[in-house]
């Protein structure tokens, strides 16, 4: 594999001008980890080794990389308009896609606002949760209700919902009227599952327990993933998210699915109402609409929300909200050759096709060194490993880095290495990730 020059090398006094997330930089920048190229299942170092890519990017390259039809558009469309504005202009782009999310979307779910990424999102559906409920003249609905563990993105509204301590603790007090869901991880009783595990649905009904103590009048919208990804890959229980939909209507409460992981067939269908039988009244997405290939993200809208918002006068502006990149012309280019690619090689079928052989070379890994729990669902599973006593996520670093050592990408989350390949992978790719893994623990103390 032929890398362009200009990408070979960077000197150790080029890499401090770049400030990473979500990374040590000083741990990265003293032994650097590149990728210069990728194609198919595969990145490419600047040294040319090959990369064997067990995560899909980053939970986002749903359809491989560099796919030609995706890029051949994205190519097209920058050599005939580069930008377009949204606010009182439009592109037809914009409507062509949106036309085609709500086709594969949810009964009900017609709607779509574009924003850019999932934190924007899931700020974009918080604020739209409480407006419905000032414009309804339901105005004291202002609270918000997440879940521990939970993961929404980086904005504020996305970490005070959000249940990732790291990713709370350095910035202040969050949003006001805030509250939490109990995650529904217990290796007590869930430990070696194989998709959804049967114990937790339960849970759910701590939900009638915030209600009590903050009175449903006061509370506007529930947002969970319904599998937990980033905190690494929690499987929702038997019956937890039809529960919460019942205790939610009840009460009035909009729900809100984050599916800026699970959409766009990682879980084996277009959303997780697919697989769940659940449908909420919002769904947040990103990553999958243009398999990672241009910065995209929005948020699917109920009938009932989109319609309460359609009462005013009709010059009036319906909701003050929105980004200058919402819906951009390339992102728009690459969401519509993404879905037609999806459709064209029936991609979300073949990750229905692929999950058995994931969940079986996955669990083969059970009495593995180091390894206490392994679950799975879709095309995603996750290791869980034994933490090192007083050194808490240094093994699964080790682990980690063995594999990148030994031509594999994975997702370290804590003591968890997580797997999300594209839905274009091989039984052979499969095998080859979970051999990899097997020879980085067994040298791994």
């Amino acid at each position: 594999m032929t890398i362009p020059s200009d990408q070979l090398h960077l000197d150790p006094d080029q890499l401090d001008a770049y400030w990473m997330p979500f990374t040590a930089n000083r741990q990265f920048k003293a032994a650097p980890r590149m990728v210069a190229k990728a194609e198919g299942m595969h990145y490419w170092t600047p040294e040319g080794r090959r990369i064997l890519d067990g995560f899909a990017g980053l939970w986002c390259c749903n359809a491989g990389h560099n796919r030609k039809p995706i890029v051949e558009a994205i190519q097209k469309q920058a050599a005939t308009m580069d930008y377009a504005p949204t606010f009182q202009v439009a592109q037809p782009l914009a409507f062509e896609l949106a036309n085609r999310i709500v086709d594969i979307a949810p009964e009900g779910m017609e709607h779509v606002f574009f924003c850019n990424s999932g934190s924007e999102a899931v700020d974009t559906a918080l604020k739209i949760a409480l407006a419905w409920h000032r414009v309804r003249g339901d105005g004291g609905r202002t609270r918000l209700i997440g879940r521990e563990r939970g993961y929404h993105g980086v904005g504020f509204g996305g970490i005070s919902v959000g249940g990732i301590v790291a990713n709370r603790k350095m910035f202040g007090a969050m949003l006001a009227g805030v509250d939490h869901l109990p995650h529904t991880h217990s290796l007590e009783h869930n430990a070696y599952t194989r998709g959804e595990p049967q114990w937790g649905a339960h849970l759910a009904d701590e939900l009638e327990r915030l209600v009590a103590l903050h009175d449903a009048s006061t509370i506007a919208a529930v947002i969970v993933e319904p599998m937990a990804g980033s905190t690494g890959v929690l499987m929702p229980p038997v019956g937890y998210l039809k529960r919460l939909r019942e205790i939610t209507k009840k009460h009035g409460i909009l729900l809100i699915f984050d599916e800026v992981i699970t959409a766009f067939g990682r879980l084996g269908g277009a959303f997780s109402a697919d697989v769940y039988g659940v449908v909420p009244d919002m769904i947040t997405f990103a990553k999958g609409v243009t398999s990672g290939t241009v910065p995209m993200g929005g948020v699917l809208v109920s009938n009932a929300v989109h319609d309460a918002f359609m009462t005013g006068p009709p010059g009036a502006i319906e909701i003050f909200h929105g980004y200058t990149y919402s819906a951009h012309v390339l992102a728009c280019a690459a969401g519509v050759a993404t879905l037609q690619l999806y459709r064209d090689e029936d991609l979300f079928a073949r990750a229905r096709k692929m999950a058995p052989v994931l969940e079986k070379a996955l669990h083969s890994l059970k009495g593995t060194r180091h390894v206490i729990d392994i679950r799975n669902g879709g095309l995603v599973g996750a290791v869980e490993l034994e933490p090192r006593a007083g050194a808490p996520g240094t093994r699964t670093y080790d682990t980690y880095v063995g594999c990148w050592e030994k031509g594999l990408l994975v997702r370290q989350a804590g003591e968890i290495i997580c797997f999300a390949p594209a839905l274009i992978v091989e039984e052979s790719h499969i095998a080859e990730m979970v051999d990899t893994l097997r020879a980085v623990l067994a040298r791994v103390d």
